[in-house]
């Protein structure tokens, strides 16, 4: 394998400022992130440390206000740094994503006080957020989910029940949690922000996952968990639309994710066709592999212009559902097919684990079902297209 690295992709930034965030990330991920992942991917280890750096350099709150320790950078600017640390790592650009989608409900929905108490911490403080919305009953159905949380006379909350595939479960600092506190069905579901180190919270034991091992996801248990009412985010009962406004934002960083994952498939697959010699020259003069190499650069442009269109409209204020949903599905697809594509230009070499290609591949696959999988996608596509359904 050769240490060239490959040229950086020509990025759509609007300011100076968002110019020299994305050279400060590249760095970061090129000295920091990139030289140890496949190591520490192999021996499932989460590098905590990586995080720490990046809360202290800005940049784990970066589409939050600056007066909580946020970056105010939109979601063009913040979504293209997403795409920088997952071509490094998977699990950096991942965790970031979680983390910021952990951090919406209260910057997005909660009380001024709320915010001013609790929001520097999260953003820039060195916290690592989750969020709590799948359990082991219902995953794409979630408006059944079934964790409850009572309130006691004298106002505060006890938590109980599980979730289930959570990142960061067990490690978080902090964790964004939607309980039902009413009837069945979505009307009863409100959220709440929990500390991770709240009395009768625990982690399980993490999954054991074919990809994206030096993430943890595990189930979250909650017995007896006391919260106050000061930490409950919304009114009550509006916790599942606060979550589905949440996601939307979620499925564009697993989008951005996604297509750096594909990203760094094909800077390997084209590295390693422009050395690899066969019939007396490199077997990225033959036909069949230059168009393979066509394709999957094609499909990661169109990706990357898909998820910033659905970026511009969110930065704008404007309705971005569908195309989250759109983007989500399409770079998601994408990364699998690529990175399956890296390993098919690599032969027996791509089927090692001495080049990455096998571990793009395996980390791909958790794009396609995380944060809705993309059956949901295609029904969340349709209704705004078609209508709903039954109509």
């Amino acid at each position: 394998m050769s240490d060239r690295d490959p040229q950086p992709v020509e990025r759509q930034l609007p300011t100076e400022e968002a110019r020299d965030l994305l050279a400060l990330v590249r760095e970061i991920a090129q000295r920091e992130i990139a030289p140890r992942a496949a190591e520490e991917e192999d021996a499932g280890r989460f590098p905590r440390e990586v995080f720490t750096l990046l809360s202290a350099s800005g940049l784990l709150g970066l589409p939050y206000p600056a007066e909580y320790g946020g970056g105010d950078q939109p979601y063009e600017v913040y979504l293209q740094v997403l795409e920088e640390l997952a071509a490094a790592r998977l699990t950096v650009g991942l965790g970031v994503s979680v983390h910021t989608l952990a951090s919406y409900a209260l910057a997005t929905y909660g009380g001024k006080r709320q915010q001013v108490e609790h929001l520097p911490a999260m953003l820039g403080g060195g916290l690592l957020g989750a969020y709590c919305l799948s359990e082991p009953s219902s995953g794409s159905d979630a408006a059944s989910l079934r964790t409850k949380a009572v309130r006691e006379s004298g106002g505060d909350w006890v938590i109980d029940g599980t979730k289930a595939w959570i990142t960061h479960g067990g490690i978080a600092d902090f964790y964004t949690v939607m309980a039902r506190t009413g009837e069945d069905g979505p009307r009863g579901i409100t959220a709440f922000l929990v500390p991770g180190d709240a009395p009768g919270l625990s982690g399980a034991a993490p999954e054991k996952k074919m990809g994206m091992k030096g993430s943890p996801t595990a189930q979250v248990h909650f017995d007896g968990v006391r919260v106050p009412d000061d930490r409950r985010i919304g009114e009550e009962g509006q916790g599942f639309s606060i979550a589905l406004s949440a996601l939307d934002s979620g499925r564009l960083g697993i989008a951005a994710c996604a297509v750096g994952l594909a990203q760094a498939a094909l800077d390997e697959a084209v590295r390693y066709a422009t050395e690899r010699r066969q019939f007396g020259r490199p077997i990225g003069d033959f036909q069949g592999l230059r168009f393979m190499i066509a394709d999957m650069a094609t499909q990661i442009e169109a990706g990357r212009a898909l998820y910033l269109a659905a970026a511009r409209l969110r930065d704008a204020g404007r309705p971005f559902a569908k195309q989250a949903a759109m983007a989500k599905l399409h770079c998601t697809d994408a990364a699998m097919k690529v990175t399956t594509d890296a390993v098919q230009i690599l032969g027996g070499y791509g089927y090692t684990a001495d080049f990455p290609a096998e571990r793009y591949m395996r980390e791909a696959k958790v794009l396609q079902i995380v944060e809705g999988t993309n059956q949901i996608q295609r029904m969340v596509i349709a209704r705004h297209v078609a209508g709903p359904e039954g109509r």
